[in-house]
């Protein structure tokens, strides 16, 4: 599959683009902002994760953009679920620190029959 990450830590970052890489999926961005993220929501991937605060505010907007595209994803913070608008609470979440069976686990709910 093709994701996108929109994650402004740059460990983070790393964690997740090898965790996806190492179980065969094409990493199509690893973006720091919403500015720089909003540039790449017509690239064609298949899913993205998304960090709630990042460089520019929250990934609310882009979360909507995709919502609106069809495109799943979830979140990956260390917000509290709470914290997510109605129209997002029903959104994957998942929390940080997080374990790399649980990042792919959301792909895989996304994707199974």
């Amino acid at each position: 599959m093709r994701i996108l990450v929109l994650e402004d830590d740059p460990f983070i970052a790393s964690d997740l683009q090898a965790i996806l890489e190492d179980d065969g999926h094409e990493v199509v961005g690893v973006f720091t902002s919403l500015a720089e993220t909003y540039e790449h929501l017509d690239d064609g991937f298949d899913y993205a994760l998304l960090d709630i605060d990042v460089v520019g505010g929250k990934s609310f907007g882009v979360a909507s953009a995709l919502a609106e595209r069809d495109i799943p994803f979830a979140f990956v913070s260390a917000s509290q679920p709470g914290d997510l608008p109605s129209s997002l609470c029903r959104v994957a979440f998942i929390p940080k620190p997080f374990e790399e069976r649980t990042i792919l686990q959301s792909i895989s709910d996304t994707y199974s029959c």
